[in-house]
């Protein structure tokens, strides 16, 4: 028996045509595209046969005869029992105009095609799109009640079911599939599509809250899905029964689930928490129409709205389809099926297998590069107090990652002596002694980058000072306070608004702000340093907010206590766990790859919360911390050949709970 098949390369298609080519002396020709053919040896393999079982017939869905050559008509003609139309637009992100060529045009082609080669039955693959938004059951005989068709695809999938019930003088049978989802055997699936969409929320959900942990999340409509090996398998068998034409078959689940059970059926299989506190979307239905259009018309909430669904990895008009209205009967379908051993499988029992294919093989954030050198290779990468410590450790990652390595420190001595380290690495490192503090200085270094290089690509602040001396000890010294501002706030200033505008007129650029972990949770002992920080840290906010249509992203990092020369002169910081220099790089290198707005440590967040939820409890804490640690020899105005007195229990017992707070 002969075939053919439009839309066989596509994911329905090809294990369609594989199970037509199951059936013994069976042929299938199929629709290609020039432009493909040096790709089919691939198809060819995957479904078993040779080129004398697996015909290309070379042609263009949106071209009258399909393109399809005379002399590969009149080879064709008497020859085909079995015509099948899959070839369409299934994506709700197309255009009107695409998915009209492709799904009404390009199904007037076919049936004109069909019917010259006189070909024996046609076979349209259809969608349960064709019924719109209609609101209730829609059984398999309807097609004119289907109502609410504004969406283009809706319209597209209707209409073309149209031209084949009124224009095609072929005996005919329609396929509705519903939600067509990955292979319930293998997982595979070749596109991000319908509950897809939502698997990286699912994801981002299971990396910020442990498994046990219950979430709020949207109940909906019941959503009809089905995996691809029924679809193709019904289609098969369904096709090949007598006495069947001009009849709709439903390929969809009997028991379909609601939008919240669906969800959680898939939560259960990525292991991130179900969703067991759920807001039914029927709830704002009560907002008419008209009005709901006009509020996402607005510009703040249109943006609002863009950035939320960008980030979630979901289509705009998504949201649309939570509350879906239809219910589909598919007793048609069921009664062609029976005995045939074809039955939609429970989702629960493949979910598994569709989650792992998605994360291994179609998780956008595979295809996106995630190595500092795809981030950074040939571009300018500014990073202050690059001689020693954490800037060093960082600027020597971003060299050997490729970039136009930048840095600048006050010590002309250990600059050359870090840059000379390098040159025998085989690293080029670019150095400059500038002192941040000093505003010549500073400027000057700033019109020398932008003259040899239009400014950089992404500054790191990382330069800074450090005091620690509780206020007591401070009453005296008001200039440590103007010392630590200078350079960790006004110096950083200087820098990163001088490099501002060459960013601003290439519309792109990064500046990653080194802060401190003090800045969350109010570190005694520190006021000076903290105060500094945290006033680079308020600028950065405000910064972010006035520059995120510029294509400039700003992050800032709340570093815990990292072993550097900055805290050497505290001795008793020899026997507190400390960050190795190399372990705060891999912090930079992060905000640099991934561009968060904030990196924190689990500690610094919580502390941040203890402040912000319960502030008298963290005062208490704090101050614990401060009265059992004392200043050091020289804050405290001792002698400086006095021995650090060897720490006790409860201080180490309290500086392993408060790893990377500053004490």
């Amino acid at each position: 028996m002969s075939y053919f098949v439009t839309g066989a390369t596509g994911f329905i298609g090809k294990r369609l045509v594989a199970k037509l080519l199951e059936r013994p002396g069976s042929v299938v020709y199929f629709l290609t595209r020039e432009m493909e053919l040096p790709k089919l040896e691939t198809l060819v393999e995957y479904w078993g046969v040779d080129n004398s079982r697996a015909i290309a017939i070379v042609g263009d869905l949106t071209r009258p005869q399909l393109g399809v050559s005379d002399g590969d008509v009149r080879k064709l003609k008497g020859k085909i029992a079995h015509f099948f139309h899959l070839a369409a637009i299934y994506d709700l992100k197309a255009s009107a105009e695409d998915q009209q060529k492709a799904n009404v045009d390009g199904t007037r082609n076919t049936v004109l095609l069909a019917e010259k080669i006189a070909a024996k039955h046609f076979h349209l693959v259809s969608s349960i799109a064709s019924a719109g938004l209609f609101d209730g059951l829609f059984r398999e005989d309807m097609f004119d009640e289907a109502e609410n068709l504004d969406n283009p695809y809706f319209r597209t999938k209707h209409d073309s079911e149209g031209i084949v019930r009124k224009e095609c003088k072929l005996p005919w049978r329609i396929y509705r599939p519903a939600i067509v989802v990955g292979d319930s055997r293998s997982g595979e699936m070749d596109k991000v599509d319908g509950p897809y969409y939502f698997f990286k929320l699912i994801q981002k959900m299971r990396k910020i809250l442990p498994s046990w942990m219950p979430a709020i999340g949207l109940e909906g409509g019941r959503i009809n899905v089905v995996p691809v090996d029924f679809v193709a398998a019904a289609m098969d068998h369904i096709a090949h029964l007598k006495g069947e034409d001009g009849k709709c078959f439903h390929l969809t689940d009997p028991t379909p689930m609601r939008v919240g059970d669906l969800l959680n059926t898939f939560a259960r299989a990525a292991h991130a928490p179900e969703m067991t506190m759920r807001i039914n979307a029927a709830l704002f239905g009560f907002i008419p129409r008209s009005v709901r259009k006009s509020l996402f018309a607005l510009n703040p909430v249109r943006r609002i709205r863009h950035a939320v669904m960008k980030d979630l990895g979901l289509p705009d008009d998504i949201l649309e389809f939570i509350n879906y209205p239809t219910r589909f009967d598919c007793r048609e379908t069921l009664r062609a099926l029976k005995g045939g051993g074809i039955a939609v499988p429970p989702l629960d029992s493949y979910a598994w297998r569709l989650w792992d294919y998605w994360e291994r093989y179609l998780d956008p954030d595979l295809f996106v590069d995630r190595t500092l050198r795809g981030q950074v290779a040939g571009k300018v990468v500014l990073l202050t107090g690059g001689s020693s410590g954490i800037g060093k450790a960082t600027i020597r990652k971003i060299a050997e990652a490729g970039a136009i390595a930048v840095t600048i420190a006050r010590d002309a001595g250990q600059l050359e002596e870090t840059r000379k380290e390098f040159e025998a690495d085989g690293l080029k490192l670019i150095t400059h002694t500038v002192d941040i503090a000093d505003e010549e200085q500073c400027n000057a270094f700033v019109k020398l980058m932008i003259g040899q290089y239009g400014g950089v690509d992404i500054l790191v602040n990382n330069a800074g000072r450090s005091i620690r001396r509780g206020i007591e000890n401070s009453f005296d010294r008001f200039h440590d306070f103007e010392r630590t501002m200078e350079v960790n706030y006004f110096g950083a200033l200087r820098l990163t608004m001088g490099l501002l505008p060459a960013m601003i007129a290439k519309r792109k650029g990064q500046v990653v702000n080194i802060s401190s972990i003090g800045v969350l949770t109010n570190a005694p002992r520190f006021s000076a340093y903290v105060a500094s920080k945290a006033a680079m840290d308020a600028w950065t906010r405000c910064a972010a907010s006035e520059f995120a249509d510029r294509g400039i992203e700003f992050t800032t990092i709340n570093m815990p206590l990292v072993k550097t020369p900055m805290i050497a002169p505290t001795r008793f910081y020899d026997n507190v766990p400390t960050l190795s220099p190399e372990e705060a790089a891999d912090l930079v290198v992060g905000a640099i790859i991934h561009k968060p707005v904030r990196i924190a440590t689990r500690l610094g967040i919580f502390g941040a919360l203890l402040h912000s939820l319960m502030p008298k409890v963290a005062q208490i804490v704090m101050n614990t911390s401060f009265r059992m640690f004392p200043d050091s020899s020289a804050a405290a105005h001792k002698k400086e050949g006095a021995l650090p007195s060897m720490p006790s229990a409860d201080q180490i017992a309290f500086s392993q709970i408060m790893r990377g707070i500053h004490f």
